[in-house]
């Protein structure tokens, strides 16, 4: 019989303590969810406002202080707009959708007696006995009830990100003093930027496809006659940035609904197959063109990042898992030994861009990196 191969006991210890650690850590953010969402979102908002202003100074003669200003106006007004259309457009959907909710069972006892016929099947249940036990209409407005909960996670959000943007000022002298030796620094700034690059990457190709995937889903219910396109339309954008349920919800949900809606299954249809068309063609032809080497990230990482940030932090999780993804892949492939950990996430089993695949994290810290300093009054790194 073979031997098992022998482990250093300094190995075995090493690795139980990371493992100790791991579940501390995992522990410590299920704990503190309530504190930790509003602040990962507002970290969000950070890395977006900064993103706008480099793209407002690259397209613009504007000072760099007036493209900081518009930066920030024109993230903090799009996520307040967001957010009161959430609580105005979501709550009006959902109580419209529970004053209509008598007429619901009718529809869903004509679909089951349709759908009955096809299989044979003579006696049909009606949906009364089905779904006897829910109370829709007391179901829809508790979710009118969450939506107007949003508001106040909200605030937490916008006070969060008046703090980061204040605390920007003293970053370059935070660096300084953490990282003394220049080339530490700027080995430290080079993991920030792979980091920033990463996400604003990620946020820059779902917000494109992400519009031109509602325009199109947009004209769509509108030519069909769905009911509040405009809500479904924003629905759609939203949950696109979450990976794999985002789909999901938005080639089904409105076709359901329009199940209900009309009396026949033609518009339902045509929805049905109509959004698996555009769903289709921008994830398969448009996407992967834009990505590039933004979100080199295996399929099953996105999934599990999915499902390990949904269970901790719920909604705002599952929308920040790939963001969070990718900055785990750009900060462990920086050391040694937890390179590994940065291949098995990576799509390709180089977690480096394509450029800097000759660069490993032995060189790297022998290697002086220039970053250019930041602009007086700016706090960037």
């Amino acid at each position: 019989m073979k031997l098992p191969i022998p482990v250093p006991a300094n190995t075995v210890a090493r690795n139980a303590l990371v493992t100790l650690a791991v579940v501390a850590v995992g522990a410590a953010l299920y704990w503190l969810r309530d504190i930790l969402t509003p602040l990962a979102m507002a970290i969000f908002l950070m890395i977006m406002i900064d993103g706008v202003k480099r793209f407002i100074e690259d397209r613009t003669s504007l000072p760099d202080q007036w493209a900081g200003t518009a930066a920030l106006l024109v993230v903090v007004l799009g996520f307040s707009l967001s957010i009161a259309f959430i609580v105005n457009g979501a709550a009006g959907f959902f109580t419209d959708m529970s004053g209509v909710s008598s007429g619901i069972g009718p529809r869903i006892d004509a679909i089951i007696v349709d759908g009955a016929r096809v299989f044979g099947i003579t006696t049909a249940p009606t949906a009364h006995e089905l779904i006897a036990s829910i109370d829709l209409r007391g179901y829809l407005i508790g979710l009118a009830g969450q939506a107007q909960g949003v508001a106040s996670g909200s605030f937490f959000v916008l006070v969060y990100l008046g703090f980061l943007l204040a605390s920007q000022a003293g970053f370059r002298r935070k660096i300084v003093a953490m990282f003394p030796e220049r080339e530490q620094r700027n080995e430290a700034l080079e993991v920030f930027q792979r980091v920033r690059g990463g996400v604003e990457g990620y946020l820059w190709v779902q917000t494109v496809t992400g519009a031109i995937i509602c325009a199109a889903a947009w004209i769509l219910m509108r030519l069909v006659g769905l009911e509040h396109a405009e809500f479904w339309t924003f629905v759609i954008f939203v949950v696109g940035f979450i990976p794999v349920l985002g789909g999901a919800v938005a080639g089904l949900a409105p076709p359901l609904f329009a199940l209900v809606q009309f009396p026949t299954y033609w518009p339902a249809l045509i929805l049905l197959v109509g959004l698996q068309i555009i769903l289709f063609v921008v994830g398969n032809l448009i996407q992967p063109r834009m990505q590039g080497e933004n979100q080199n990230i295996d399929p099953v990482a996105v999934l599990l990042a999915l499902a390990l940030w949904g269970k901790m932090w719920g909604v705002v999780g599952m929308f920040l898992s790939t963001p969070l993804a990718v900055m785990a892949m750009a900060i462990l492939a920086e050391f040694k030994g937890s390179r590994w950990i940065a291949v098995l996430l990576s799509g390709d089993g180089k977690p480096y861009a394509a450029e800097d695949e000759h660069r490993t994290p032995q060189a790297s810290t022998k290697r002086s990196v220039r970053v250019k300093p930041p602009r007086p009054g700016t706090g960037q790194a």
